[in-house]
């Protein structure tokens, strides 16, 4: 664990305006570096930390799992006992996630994690409820009614369009049909992050490259997952990425179901690498998977809470340069020319030279760059 994360630094940076019309400063913007130390400067037998899942649960093999992963890594690391000095609450419906999240609270748990911008408001209220209380948040930035951050919420986001661009750049070179696809979870500022990046990836070394969209409307529904899939891979699609939770899971399904039968089809993971996801005897349909390592901002942040530097009221991004997101360490479907030209783009977005969509506008005016 602690090999991979010495090589992750931790940037901060405030990056959300002020929305409200009579505020007139912006989040405070900082900058901090941070790696896990080799000894704990806390300490650490008092320390409690704990998190609340959405309803896609710690086995959606996607970032609740990951999420967890993290926790019980360092857990396990520091030397705390599972179930009570690190734990987790499952939600079973979005109903679930105030009430998780303030049982744990309550518990005199030293931070506890929402996992998921669908926690945005149940964060809100258990923050504004428990001043002095510890939370954090995955994948959302959770601002008061004046456009602020919140002193007692940690804010941890992602730059999924960045990695989402790769898996797109692997996707436009190694379609045989010229045609992919993409299935979405809700439809979201999130969600479109993953979309458009990875158009854009696409577009970028295939121009003429039909993509279809569309959204399950849920991150726990494999079925319709997998109705989707059915119905993209009909169309003529031969790739198709996923950033839908648990309800990709059906992507798999229909993906090695055709496998099976002869078809050249191949799925793309989202969050963690997704390789065993695709396995059908000794084969995988998994092309690739576009990696957020949601563990290792979890881990870094117990961490730095325990060591008491809480980063309350920051806004943590993770990226590229952070080697934070990317594509899977499993390549054995991945084509050395696919391959060259991901460290390629990846070079170029980390100098800057290509800024990579995050909404459907920009998308359209990196077509129009092209």
């Amino acid at each position: 664990m602690k090999k991979w994360l010495r090589t992750l630094t931790m940037t901060a940076a405030a990056v959300v305006a002020l929305t409200a019309c009579g505020a007139s400063e912006e989040p405070e913007t900082t900058t901090d570096e941070a790696t896990p130390s080799e000894e704990p400067a806390g300490e650490s037998e008092d320390f409690k930390v704990s998190m609340v899942t959405d309803v896609g649960g710690i086995d959606d093999k996607s970032f609740n799992q990951s999420a967890w992963e993290g926790l019980s890594a360092f857990g396990q690391e520091k030397g705390l006992e599972e179930g009570t000095d690190y734990r987790y609450l499952q939600s079973a419906t979005m109903d679930d996630f105030e009430s998780n999240l303030r049982t744990l609270v309550r518990e005199e748990s030293d931070l506890v994690w929402g996992i998921g911008f669908l926690m945005e408001d149940a964060v809100r209220t258990i923050a504004e409820q428990n001043e002095d209380g510890q939370l954090a948040i995955v994948d959302t930035v959770v601002l008061d009614a004046e456009g602020n951050p919140y002193e007692n919420i940690a804010n941890v986001t992602f730059k999924e369009h960045e990695g989402s661009f790769l898996v797109g750049v692997i996707a436009g070179l190694q379609t045989e049909g010229n045609k992919v696809g993409f299935i979405g979870g809700v439809e979201s500022e999130l969600i479109k992050k993953f979309e458009n990046g990875f158009k854009a990836g696409v577009k970028a070394v295939n121009p003429d490259a039909e993509i279809l969209t569309q959204y399950a409307e849920s991150f726990n529904d494999a079925t319709r997952g997998q109705q989707i899939a059915n119905n993209m891979y009909g169309q003529g699609a031969d790739i198709i990425y996923h950033a839908a939770g648990g309800a990709g899971n059906g992507l798999f399904t229909e993906a090695i179901n055709r496998a099976r039968n002869g078809e050249a089809v191949w799925a793309i993971g989202v969050d963690r690498d997704q390789h065993e996801e695709g396995l059908y005897g000794e084969e995988s349909v998994t092309l690739t998977s576009m990696v957020k390592r949601v563990d290792t901002a979890v881990y870094l942040v117990s961490e730095r809470t325990m060591n008491g530097d809480f980063p309350g009221g920051e806004i943590l991004e993770y990226g590229l340069e952070e080697d934070a997101v990317g594509i899977a360490p499993t390549t054995d479907n991945v084509t050395e020319e696919a391959l060259a030209a991901v460290e390629d783009y990846k070079a170029q977005i980390q100098a800057g030279e290509i800024s990579v969509p995050q909404t459907d506008d920009e998308y359209e005016e990196y077509l129009s760059s092209l």
